[in-house]
């Protein structure tokens, strides 16, 4: 006999009862329950679990995560992999660097595809078995192939456009906190343009725009424990940022999959308390003991030298970038913007977690020292603890 059990955010549908039954039938000795089946407010489509949890069981999702081999997106596999989540990765890079995803999930459950972002066709064939999309895609810095606006915008609108017309439930778009239209960031702008695209293709899309995100791949934290020596910087480092842990974010990227009340919704997602870049560099000075020396470099010339380099391969700092260093990343005033609370999540602490994550930067002799004790030592002008 089936259990009758209520499903929060579920729709009911005899497709329930038969989707059930035909899995009792198949799966043998395995008995099918309804807690084992959800179904998609959007189109009625049943998700069926089967097994326990993890690695080893199926989840019943199908999950597509464009910009997976990226900073956020390899949290957000290992996430969905470790519970058993089909996640179909469409790649443009090099083998080695996506190979590691392979890992993330049980055999044959991370899909790749090779992919170009402006062939629409192949944008179809990526989303349109799944029943959840997330486009990560995003660039700090315009190239010869790939500026601004063909990777914020147009491949935005594109992604959501194939997932309208293939039916796809669910939409997660990644934007920035701080995006909008007019900023005198071409980054910020776009990705305000881009929310504006997804939303007219997808109007069900749910906007996600995290802070300044940190973690062991961290551009932010790995400039800092890099160029510690001599850090070049620039308006006195007073730039107000609101850092949150990758793995926060990847929690809250992981809830939307199955919370049906994120349809449509926007979330900025940002850490408990605000720091200026200044706060930012003594935490690290106490942490790495000793001192990150920065050098302020005027605007206009720090400008002038990252445009004439950001035609290398990869640009250690892009003129957006130091646009984006005079830019506060203030959370929005709007009352409908959601935050960690509306679902349920608490965000960790900057000063209590960021240790793991340069711990390789200190001298050998203090690599296994613990985290100390507020305000038992400091580094450079301001206290931090």
């Amino acid at each position: 006999m089936l259990l009758q059990a209520r499903v929060p955010n579920l729709v009911a549908s005899s497709a329930v009862t038969q989707t059930l039954a035909r899995s009792s039938v198949g799966a043998g000795l395995q008995k099918r329950h309804a807690s084992d089946v959800t179904v998609r407010n959007q189109n009625a489509q049943p998700v069926v679990r089967l097994g326990l949890t993890g690695r080893s069981s199926v989840s019943g999702h199908v999950a597509t995560v464009f910009g997976a081999t990226g900073f956020l997106g390899r949290y957000l596999v290992n996430r969905l992999g470790k519970k058993g989540t089909k996640v179909v990765v469409p790649y443009r890079c090099h083998e080695d660097e996506k190979r590691h995803l392979k890992l993330m999930g049980d055999l044959g459950q991370i899909v790749f595809m090779d992919y170009d972002v402006r062939n629409y066709d192949q944008i179809v064939d990526s989303v349109k078995h799944s029943d959840i999309v997330y486009n990560f895609i995003g660039r700090n810095y315009p190239t010869k192939n790939f500026s601004f606006q063909g990777v914020h915008v147009d491949a935005a609108r594109n992604i959501a456009r194939a997932c309208q017309e293939a039916g796809v439930p669910r939409l997660v778009h990644l934007s920035a906190l701080g995006a909008q239209e007019g900023s005198p960031s071409q980054f910020l702008h776009t990705k305000a343009l881009g929310e504006a695209a997804v939303r007219q293709m997808y109007p069900e899309a749910t906007i996600v725009r995290p802070g300044t995100l940190i973690g062991f791949e961290s551009a932010l934290l790995n400039r800092i424990g890099t160029f510690r020596k001599a850090l070049f910087t620039t308006n006195h480092n007073q730039q107000i940022m609101r850092p949150v842990d990758v793995a926060d974010v990847a929690l809250a990227l992981d809830v939307m999959m199955s919370e049906e009340y994120t349809l449509g919704q926007t979330y900025e997602l940002y850490g408990a308390k605000p720091y200026t870049y200044q706060d930012i560099l003594n935490v690290c000075s106490n942490l790495f003991r000793e001192k990150v020396t920065t050098i302020n470099v005027p605007k206009p010339l720090i400008k002038a030298v990252t445009t004439a380099m950001q035609y290398w391969i990869y640009p250690m700092l892009s003129p957006d970038e130091v646009e984006r260093m005079f830019i506060d990343q203030v959370p929005s005033q709007d009352p409908h913007v959601k935050t960690f609370a509306d679902l349920g999540i608490e965000p960790r602490n900057f000063e209590l977690t960021v240790l793991p994550y340069i711990r390789h930067y200190r001298k050998p002799a203090y690599h296994e020292v613990p985290l100390e004790p507020k305000g038992t030592r400091t580094f450079g002008k301001h206290h931090t603890y």
